[in-house]
């Protein structure tokens, strides 16, 4: 499970963005530890969470969610497409645009290490209970939208 995290001195508290970056952290760990069998590094495992619609995403979509700079995301993309897990395409309305796609390969992983990587968030919601999960998602999502 989680290693303890450091208590502050007595009378003084964390910053919320130290707080708020320490369980990105935590959470960012169990699911990198999730997906070390599979290969893939966490990034690489935002982009086919955000590809499993089927849609097809441009580049810059991708970025924003996985959020890391295009250049970045260049070369994720690129180890995805090595590996066949998603492949490009020209967006038939917009031909300036490319498309990202996952391919069946990606879906059948991504489907695969759902379940685990799922795992993460209820483990998390059973610690904190559900109301309490309900209250943070909403005041996070209020933060996020702002």
């Amino acid at each position: 499970m989680a290693a303890a995290q450091p208590v502050p001195p007595p009378g003084r508290t964390d910053p919320l963005a130290s707080l708020l970056a320490r369980v990105a952290h935590r959470l960012n760990r169990e699911t990198e530890a999730i997906l070390g069998g599979s290969g893939l590094s966490l990034e690489q495992w935002r982009v086919l969470d955000l590809l499993a619609d089927r849609d097809g995403h441009p580049m810059s979509e991708i970025a924003a969610h996985v959020m890391v700079p295009p250049p970045t995301l260049t070369k994720i993309v690129d180890r995805l497409v090595d590996n066949a897990l998603v492949h490009r395409r020209v967006d038939e309305t917009d031909r300036r645009r490319v498309l990202v796609l996952a391919t069946d390969r990606g879906l059948d992983l991504y489907e695969q290490l759902t379940p685990a990587v799922t795992r993460v968030e209820l483990d998390l919601t059973a610690e904190l209970g559900q109301q309490a999960t309900t209250q943070l998602v909403q005041l996070l999502r209020r933060i996020t939208t702002r």
